[in-house]
């Protein structure tokens, strides 16, 4: 093949529409999947959480009926009625919310994978709730949308996800302790480190129940996907390269948050658009997805494309004829059921494909650029790239793994006698590494495509480690 046949071949662009899910394909799987998700148990769900009158951090751990306690307990038991296996971190917390030490524990059922058991996948939500005072430890605290609504996409994904296998582990968490300084969050972050994970994406869902704002505005079509830019984790080690090198847009993170936009696209079965919002999340606010990006791993928060301030944060009360409060009243469920099933697909998906690589690239003072990475495993790739100014991916090749050693066709991954696993090298002719973004992800032997990593400096969706110093001479 010659230069110019390669780089027809290669600019595949996305000006084409999105094509309906292939019978059989990975998207149609991914569409049966989601589509055992159930408005109607979701909303019994929240009924029981919003039952335990509050889910305050600083209520009662032993009371069987009222308090966080009993609540923690019933999610424990929800999981283990699905037949997975659950345990408690916990660590005993002080701080300016919680004034006296307390102990603060997640309920993670851990359904592990058949192949890649190391490799996982996280959906969460924060079990705990509150009203207008942060400190309100007795009074009513429904918390049906703030986060009853995450809870139960928890346990639904759960229900639904646990009658399949997967190569890789998902994890669902229901996390304590977010109102009062996303002390859940931390709590997972560091288990998750202590196990040893190589957590590929954390979606945490927060405030998905309900359709229309405060101000009257609806829009039960679409769900805000929130995701840090240049990662935060190892920011300023990495500022110089990213500036001169580029990735303030491609965080690993938000990367997961353009593979989500891509899977609602083509999933159109789930009734969803998907709002990228370029912030780790809503403004001067946070979420518990925010610990997991502290340790390092790639996380998103989902969350309602129109919030309603009236209903979170509140007394429950009427106030000149106008309700407050965070009620089961207020929410939608059937948009609640939307959202789930995206994060089903998401996480189906996810467990599913093998995780991305770490790419790097090369072109300075060249026509061409060359992108390069370890497969670690025999599998099949997709390198993608876009123009630096567009969010979206607009180019790809396939590259395919070669059997031979120490030789294989154009760009393709092979072995040889320095990588006896595999190394992989594309030449791209004509594409100049200063206009473009470039990326990979992995594709498993069924078709299920990872996002993509992006290379350039804290790309990679694990966590950023200092590379080791050369010793003084």
């Amino acid at each position: 093949m010659t230069r110019s046949m390669l780089l027809a071949a290669l600019l595949i662009t996305t000006g084409a529409a999105v094509a309906a899910p292939r019978p059989g394909g990975p998207d149609a799987r991914l569409a049966a999947i989601a589509k055992g998700v159930d408005s109607q148990r979701m909303k019994a769900t929240v009924e029981n959480l919003v039952g335990f009158g509050t889910r305050h951090t600083l209520s009662s751990q032993t009371d069987s009926k009222r308090g966080i306690g009993a609540a923690l307990n019933w999610a424990d038991a929800e999981f283990r009625n699905l037949g997975l296996p659950t345990v408690r971190p916990s660590d005993v917390v002080t701080g300016k919310r919680v004034p006296n030490p307390t102990k603060i524990t997640d309920i993670l059922a851990i359904q592990r994978g058949t192949e890649r058991p190391n490799d996982v996948v996280i959906i969460s939500g924060h079990i705990d709730s509150r009203v207008t005072d942060v400190m309100n430890s007795a009074a009513d605290a429904p918390g049906a949308n703030d986060d009853g609504s995450g809870t139960a996409a928890v346990l639904e994904a759960a229900r639904v996800l646990s009658k399949h296998k997967f190569p890789g582990t998902i994890v669902y968490a229901a996390l304590m302790g977010e109102e009062q300084g996303l002390l859940g969050g931390k709590v997972l972050a560091d288990y998750a480190k202590a196990q040893g994970w190589n957590v590929v994406a954390n979606l945490n869902n927060d405030i998905i129940g309900n359709s229309c704002g405060s101000d009257g505005e609806c829009d039960a079509k679409t769900v805000r996907v929130f995701s840090e830019g240049p990662r935060w984790q190892g920011r300023e080690e990495l500022a110089a390269q990213i500036r001169s090198l580029g990735g303030e847009n491609d965080s690993p993170s938000r990367n997961i948050s353009r593979f989500l936009d891509s899977l609602a696209e083509r999933i159109p079965a789930i009734g969803l658009d998907v709002r990228q919002i370029w912030r780790n999340d809503r403004f001067g606010r946070g979420g518990d997805h925010t610990e997991l990006l502290n340790a390092g791993y790639p996380a998103v928060r989902l969350s309602v494309a129109v919030e309603n301030y009236d209903q979170q944060h509140q007394d429950v009360r009427v106030e000149k004829g106008k309700r407050y409060g965070d009620t089961v009243a207020a929410m939608d469920f059937p948009y609640l059921a939307k959202v789930t099933k995206l994060n089903v697909a998401a996480l189906a998906a996810l467990a599913s494909a093998p995780p991305p690589p770490e790419p790097t690239v090369e072109g300075a003072v060249s026509t061409d650029t060359e992108v390069s990475w370890l497969p670690g495993i025999e599998r099949d790739f997709y390198v993608r790239w876009r123009r630096t100014d567009t969010n979206q991916w607009q180019a790809q090749l396939k590259v395919q793994f070669y059997d031979g050693r120490d030789q294989g066709p154009p760009n393709s991954c092979f072995k040889s006698t320095q990588y006896p696993a595999g190394e992989c090298h594309v030449v791209l002719p004509h594409i100049r590494v200063d206009d473009w973004v470039f990326g990979v992800s992995s594709v498993s032997k069924d078709g299920f495509e990872s996002p993509v990593a992006s290379a350039v400096p804290g790309g990679a969706f694990k966590p950023w480690v200092e590379p080791a110093k050369s010793p003084s001479p």
